[in-house]
């Protein structure tokens, strides 16, 4: 069995590798074709300018791009729902209307209320512009941002980790309910299952509460390990990279154990036992900023910080067959930037599992926290 998962995960990632470098190759060696003029290629800004858009959100679902013979650019992936509220109500339609075109330059018209996309950013124009005008810092003057509640890629991601994640546990419960042996794909999660339950749960709440708190760990541990590997695949999702996304699953940790938090709990961080009376106040500010600020931010940054720090070393480590190509020849500097990657990548898969397993385990820590009795 052992032999087997150690097979399939060194397939995976090689897969991953590969693909991931080929994809960078096609999208990136095209754009170097179409700016190069017989001089030297300027390849700094446009690698700076494709690591940035893979660790951003995107309103569309780009799979690869390239350059027709014709000189105009062809891009393949599907576009996704823009959802927008206005001063004008919400209005809806799919990404394809923009274009492709991030500068400002495609303006769609919706009954009146003229959009157009800056940055990544969708802006409103203000009444009888036609145009986006932009001050020296090229920020717009005579357009606003609006409430974005778009299909983006990375809520993309959300929904069809869910939905793996409620088919494949939905499968594994039944089986249980059945007492059955799981079969098909319940045999790998079967283990993970108990790992959290009996060494994530178990020891840091405890024996009397842990079983309220596993169902949590398991979700919070399988999504954001199932969502950092598909950050690695050329797919380009980058979810848990987003720093809205770890804030949202840090407010979940600090509600849970704010909520569950017993009287023990709060007697120690508003009225703490054994200290002087007029230190008490001083460490009831200083507690209540680590429950209620410190813990939280501590969860969403570690995640945020190495997920995306993660992708930037991988897509820089790639860059070096183009900014190398010239002293090392393609073969060479194509060579280097393979060989390096993929070793990246191998680590980047182990450090999917670890931020998973690392928030799971903080988050069972101060859940534990709260829930524990007092010992007299």
């Amino acid at each position: 069995m052992k032999i087997v998962q150690k097979s399939i995960k060194f397939l995976t990632v090689l897969a991953i590798a590969l693909c991931s470098f080929h994809s960078f190759a096609s999208d990136t060696d095209k754009k170097h074709d179409d700016q190069n003029d017989g001089g030297m290629i300027n390849t700094k800004e446009e690698v700076e300018a494709y690591i940035l858009h893979h660790i951003q959100d995107s309103h569309d679902f780009n799979l690869f791009s390239y350059t027709s013979d014709a000189g105009e650019r062809k891009h393949f992936g599907f576009p996704l729902p823009v959802i927008v509220s206005t001063s004008n109500g919400v209005k809806m339609f799919m990404s394809s209307e923009f274009h492709h075109n991030d500068d400002g330059h495609v303006i769609v018209d919706k009954d009146g209320t003229k959009l157009t996309k800056i940055h990544g950013k969708i802006y409103e124009l203000d009444a009888g512009a036609d145009h986006v005008a932009f001050d020296a810092d090229h920020h717009a003057t005579n357009a606003h941002k609006v409430l974005d509640f778009s299909i983006t890629k990375s809520v993309m991601g959300v929904l069809l980790v869910g939905l793996l994640l409620l088919w494949w546990f939905s499968s594994l419960a039944r089986q249980y309910k059945k007492r059955q042996v799981p079969t098909g794909f319940g045999r790998v999660l079967e283990p993970l299952v108990l790992y959290v339950r009996d060494e994530i749960a178990r020891p840091n709440i405890g024996e009397k509460h842990y079983r309220r708190f596993t169902g949590y760990l398991m979700t919070v541990f399988f999504f954001i390990w199932i969502l950092n590997l598909l950050g690695l695949t050329p797919l380009g999702f980058n979810v848990t990279g987003q720093l809205a996304v770890t804030a949202c699953l840090a407010i979940f940790t600090l509600v849970i154990y704010t909520v569950s938090g017993n009287k023990h709990y709060w007697g120690h961080i508003l009225w703490m036992p054994g200290v002087p009376v007029l230190i008490r106040p001083v460490l009831a500010i200083i507690e209540l900023a680590g429950a209620l600020v410190i813990k939280p931010f501590s969860l969403l940054v570690r995640l945020f910080a190495n997920i995306s720090a993660g992708h930037i070393v991988v897509m820089s480590l790639i860059a070096i067959m183009f900014t190398l190509k010239q002293s090392l020849g393609v073969v060479g500097a194509t060579g280097l930037s393979l060989v390096l990657s993929f070793f990246i990548t191998l680590i980047e898969v182990l450090v999917a599992f670890l931020q998973a397993y690392i928030f799971t385990m903080l988050s069972a820590l101060f859940i534990g926290m709260a829930v524990e009795e007092a010992h007299h």
